[in-house]
């Protein structure tokens, strides 16, 4: 379990999820929580969550638990709700960003 954290961004050798700085370069966005911008150290926990939840044997009851509830409500997450959205396959945070034609959508990006 390897996290990575650059200026810009976050990746895992566990899972493909990944975080990167925002337009706004006070925020992070992170491939699992579309939408939502987080605050550099918001932006790590996630990017733990994300990377433990790779393992599929972390569950309610596993000795990791109680770390994946605590990080969660950090999140305003229950273990659970973090654990199910950090299971699925990460969007393309790009596309957030992209308005038609695939061409950067300038209002977006400021």
């Amino acid at each position: 379990m390897t996290l990575t954290i650059n200026d810009t961004t976050m990746t895992s050798d566990q899972t493909p999820h990944t975080a990167r700085q925002a337009p706004s370069q006070q925020r992070w966005e992170v491939s699992w929580l579309p939408g939502r911008t987080l605050d550099r150290n918001s932006a790590i926990t996630a990017m733990i969550l994300a990377d433990t939840s790779a393992d599929d044997r972390v569950r309610e009851g596993h000795r990791l638990w109680p770390h994946i509830q605590s990080w969660a409500a950090e999140l305003g997450l229950t273990g659970l709700e973090a654990v199910e959205a950090a299971s699925q396959p990460p969007g393309d945070l790009d596309r957030e960003h992209q308005s038609d034609g695939g061409k950067l959508d300038r209002e977006a990006a400021d």
